[in-house]
């Protein structure tokens, strides 16, 4: 099925790598001054294939600021107070930090605060399990974070968050936000989606639920791996009340290649959440988005509303650079469940 007539690529790149970087990826923008300036994550290092398990990234946050309408530059590297002895804190000597990884801002409008989350992966040294913690920072602007204790600390059974959608507080005065997660099925890991209860932005958040498990459904292009994406403004689209329409970043089902693991293609999906009872109504069963460069990974974790039902979803494209897309809520509403 050829989705490209539900939304328009915009032709160059967002942001293109450089600044010394190869690989960039999963951009989050400021609302605060109109979304123009945000961060990035920058690879500085690779090691293996991107296409098979257990490759390394290291990371950095940078800056990005606007240059041309939905077009970016790559800055400076993020400066955040406190992440050294947070870092050191929850690492211990059995584990090594390999960078910040996906963030994702998020303003409080009753204080103006800036909070930020990002993924803390702890490699093992010793063959014990990988943690992934799920990172804060808060602060008046990207100039004043400060690292807080994770809200989410990963488990050595697995549990673990990243990735996070953050969800409207509900009528119970919390919210049902949602993480990339991770189960151990019968053959494979996979990637979940999983509910992070958060009663206070600033504090320890718990694990809920998990909503959408691949190895449970008969959806191709999401049978490896689930990632959740932004929810969209109700004033995009209402698809009724306590619910949002999501974008959903899955990948197609992992497959053994003599003894290695090899991913499948990553696209960008669409999904309607109930944020009042934190659960997941309907995941489209065909791919939305797919750009018409990707190899093998088209990853969507930005949008930015543009006016009533219009929009412009910023995705990276193979980790080599984010392309924006407009779409429309007029086109998607065929591909919604009635």
């Amino acid at each position: 099925m050829d989705n490209h007539k539900n939304y328009f690529e915009h032709p160059g790149k967002a942001i293109g790598a450089g600044a010394g970087f190869e690989y960039v990826m999963s951009v989050a923008l400021n609302s605060y001054g109109g979304y123009k300036e945000g961060m990035i994550r920058c690879i500085t290092s690779r090691e293996g294939d991107v296409q098979v398990a257990g490759y390394i990234d290291r990371s950095e946050l940078h800056k990005v600021k606007e240059h041309s309408p939905n077009h970016f530059e790559i800055g400076d590297r993020l400066v955040i107070k406190n992440e050294s002895e947070i870092i050191d804190q929850i690492c211990g000597m059995d584990r090594e930090f390999i960078g910040l990884e996906d963030p994702d801002i998020w303003i409080d409008e009753k204080t103006g605060m800036m909070h930020v989350y990002f993924t803390i992966p702890l490699r093992s040294r010793n063959h014990q399990a990988d943690l992934i913690h799920l990172g804060h920072a808060v602060g008046k602007d990207m100039n004043s974070l400060e690292m807080t204790m994770p809200v989410l600390m990963s488990g050595t059974e697995g549990i673990s968050g990243k990735e996070v959608s953050i969800a409207p507080i509900n009528k119970n005065k919390f919210r049902y936000n949602l993480v990339e997660s991770a189960s151990e099925g019968k053959e494979f890991w996979y990637s979940t989606i999983r509910v992070a209860i958060a009663e206070d932005m600033g504090m320890p958040w718990k694990f809920g639920d998990t909503l959408f498990n691949p190895e449970e459904h008969s959806i191709p292009w999401i049978a490896g791996h689930a990632s959740p994406g932004p929810l969209l403004p109700d004033t995009f689209m209402d698809v009724g009340e306590g619910r949002r329409l999501g974008i959903l970043n899955g990948r197609e089902a992992n497959h053994k290649e003599g003894d290695k693991i090899k991913y499948g293609m990553f696209s960008v999906g669409l999904f309607i959440y109930d944020f009042e009872n934190g659960k997941i109504d309907w995941v489209s069963p065909e791919p939305f988005i797919q750009d018409s460069q990707a190899k093998t990974i088209t990853f969507a974790s930005q949008f930015v509303e543009k006016g009533r039902g219009s929009g412009v979803l910023y995705a990276h494209v193979d980790d080599s650079f984010v392309r924006a897309y407009t779409i429309n809520a007029d086109l998607i509403k065929s591909l919604l469940p009635d």
